[in-house]
């Protein structure tokens, strides 16, 4: 058993504060970029995606984030809340991201890019499938340092006791998201870059699918949100949303293959 005393902010100036999950988002962007630059020359040379695609890509890749894992938020966790406070909905710093939602933010950013740029949609999506994993190792451990989404109470010998929330030993499930959703999972994306002779999509529908899935794990030593409890069936949120994802991913995997076998 642990005491979890982590300071979420590195350095206080007073007037500026640095905090951990800031430094994620940073960190999480700028090792994404170049590891995608990599295998743009690397594995995606026979596409017209370029490593100048993807510098301009970042600011609408933030954009796509921020907005889309805000309102995912909003609409997903805490809807009657922001109804009656609309006004909350812009303080971001306050805190409430949901994954799905910036997912879903990211989808639309990257549409919206391709076609304005004339690139191809799944040869960008693929390779974001293949960097994502790092910003999201970087995050949960930015969950885990700031004490949030905190796990079930448990009497294994690693438990740590999150002092802030109460003094109860629990389950470091950020580490276990961390090592599950971001280090496992970049290793299984960047094998299957190597492996595949057609991505074409493929990276990007097996990432949603593996993501999904690695969360729903997660969530088994996971608290649900506080507000919101357990949900139909006795699952939570994050895992009612992990699988409708998973079901997205399997019926367009299917759809694909139907569609190249068609044209083959």
């Amino acid at each position: 058993m642990i005491v979890h005393n982590f300071d979420p902010v590195l350095i206080n100036f007073g007037f500026l504060s640095i905090r951990w999950y800031s430094l994620a988002y940073i960190f999480g962007i700028l090792l994404g970029v170049y590891w995608g630059k990599y295998l743009i020359k690397q594995k995606f040379s026979d596409t017209n995606l370029s490593e100048q695609n993807l510098d301009d890509y970042i600011i609408w890749a933030v954009l796509g984030i921020i907005i889309g894992g805000r309102l995912g938020y909003v609409f997903f966790y805490d809807f009657n809340f922001y109804f009656s406070n609309v006004s909350e909905i812009a303080k971001v710093w306050n805190g409430g991201m949901s994954f799905h939602g910036g997912l879903i933010g990211i989808i639309v950013s990257s549409f919206l890019f391709t076609k304005k740029n004339k690139i191809s949609f799944w040869s960008l999506t693929d390779v974001l499938a293949c960097i994502s994993p790092i910003g999201i190792f970087l995050g949960r451990l930015s969950n885990f340092i700031n004490g949030e989404l905190i796990g079930k109470p448990t009497d294994v010998s690693w438990s740590f006791i999150f002092p802030k929330y109460d003094q109860i030993p629990r389950h470091p499930s950020q580490l276990y998201e961390a090592l599950l959703e971001g280090f496992l999972l970049f290793f299984v994306m960047n094998f299957l870059v190597r492996k595949l002779n057609k991505k074409n999509g493929y990276l990007s529908i097996i990432f949603l699918i593996t993501y999904s899935s690695f969360r729903v794990i997660g969530e088994i030593f996971r608290e649900p949100d506080q507000h919101l409890g357990y949900l139909y069936f006795g699952l939570s949120m994050g895992t009612i949303l992990s699988f409708l994802t998973i079901s997205f991913g399997i019926f367009f995997i299917l759809l694909k293959s139907k569609n190249d076998f068609r044209k083959n």
